[in-house]
């Protein structure tokens, strides 16, 4: 394998992911970040199976699962308490488990994986891609390289994504939330993602993300769904909540400012080609999604994993981006399309859908097809209509002997589930 001197463009997920293994291979990497500060964005995250096994190939599945909250169940309902989804890992298979995490518990685990962490050139805002990807301009006038390859990795609202293609379709969402973390208090159902809904208006949800390095408090994230025009009317929510759900509205008693909360927007990305010359796509910037099937930071991890295996397997660059832009796109399209039918029935306001989504999830949900279906969408699995992701066994038994253990001490330290 000839190494290689690799520029990578944001340091988000995909970008940390792609720096760690990059470098391992024996590549020069050097990470452009625009902010002054890097660091996690957002609050919280589930991990998936698939994320899961990438961070195990990484060798970082064991400090994940120190810090981060089992997730057994998904469950949602209305407020009358009739439940619109109810999604256990075990029926798909009884080693299965999501992790929730704080995104930055993620970044911490991933940043101290990679030996230049410290040597990320902060504040270096990438305005152009020259050359076909051997130069990189920043926003002072300063140019960067040669490279043998760019990685751009800055995210769904990506400025850089031209170099490679124009976007087939590229549509902000008119919906998005707002994000806090809460301690973990006494809330009982510590290993579910527990969600509310009002039509497809309304949206609640709570999900375990336990701790972080440096905090032991055991945390939620907590998200609240509107219009993004709304961000600014805030202050009536935490009223709204009360009546919809009591029994969280005792955990939102410290939020008083909108300072406390974050603002997520989401946009929905199509791109023909991943891959242009010496420049890639990866994580968001390659196939931007609404997060109605929580995959973003997975299919971020799947990426880095993917182009990491690619350029090792392939001894022409062009020969390994082509070989790394099929086989994601193979996996992703059905993603993409579920989360463009999923999100009207979640944020919208279409009431009929919402209604027909609440008359029929849960009862396709007890179909042994739909079932299997559906369960393998939410662990990543799934791979076009009838096709499958394989899960090493090696690490579908260590996860599931982690969990097992997990899920024991936690169950006796806490309330249980009601």
């Amino acid at each position: 394998m000839t190494h290689k001197r690799i520029a990578i463009v944001g340091y988000g997920t995909a970008g940390q992911a792609a720096a760690v293994l990059l470098s391992r291979d024996g590549n020069h990497v050097e990470v452009f970040e625009r902010v002054a500060t890097p660091g996690p964005v957002g609050a919280g995250l589930l991990l998936q199976p698939t994320g899961l096994q990438a961070l195990w190939r990484m060798g970082l599945l064991g400090g994940v699962l120190e810090h981060g909250a089992v997730v057994e169940r998904l469950f949602g309902d209305l407020p009358c308490g009739r439940a619109v989804m109810d999604m256990r890992y075990a029926a798909l298979d009884a080693r299965l488990a999501g992790v929730g995490m704080q995104r930055g518990a993620l970044f911490s685990i991933l940043a101290h994986a990679w030996e230049g962490h410290a040597a990320v050139q902060a504040d270096t805002a990438i305005t152009d891609v020259l050359d076909d990807g051997r130069t990189l301009l920043d926003q002072r006038g300063s140019r960067h390289g040669p490279f043998d390859l760019v990685v751009l990795a800055d995210g769904a609202a990506s400025t850089l994504r031209g170099a490679v293609a124009m976007p087939s379709l590229d549509v902000p969402y008119p919906w998005g939330a707002l994000w806090c973390l809460l301690p973990q208090a006494h809330w009982p159902h510590v290993h579910e993602l527990r969600q509310r809904y009002v039509a497809a208006r309304k949206m609640i949800g709570l999900l375990p993300v336990g701790t972080r390095p440096g905090d032991d408090t055991p945390r939620l994230s907590f998200f609240w769904s509107l219009p993004v025009a709304a961000f600014d009317r805030w202050e009536a929510w935490k009223d709204e909540v009360a009546a919809l759900w009591p029994e969280a509205a005792a955990l939102l008693r410290g939020i008083d400012s909108p300072l406390h909360l974050a603002r997520a927007r989401y946009r929905d990305t199509v791109m023909r080609d991943w891959h242009r010359g010496r420049v890639v796509l990866v994580g968001d910037a390659a196939h931007a999604m609404s997060p109605q099937l929580g995959q973003g930071v997975n299919m971020a991890l799947l990426d880095a994993l993917a182009l990491a295996d690619a350029l090792r397997g392939e001894a022409a660059l062009a020969d390994a981006l082509a070989h790394y832009q099929r086989e994601r796109r193979r996996h992703l399209r059905i993603y993409h399309a579920w989360s463009r039918w999923l999100t009207p029935m979640f944020q919208s306001e279409r009431d009929l859908v919402a209604r027909l989504r609440d008359v029929a999830l849960v009862p396709a949900g007890k179909l042994p097809v739909g079932r299997t279906h559906m369960l393998r969408v939410l662990s990543g699995t799934q791979r076009g209509l009838f096709g499958q992701v394989a899960l090493d066994p090696r690490f579908v038994d260590e996860l599931g002997a982690r969990v097992r253990g997990m899920s024991r001490v936690s169950h006796g330290q806490s309330v249980p589930n009601a």
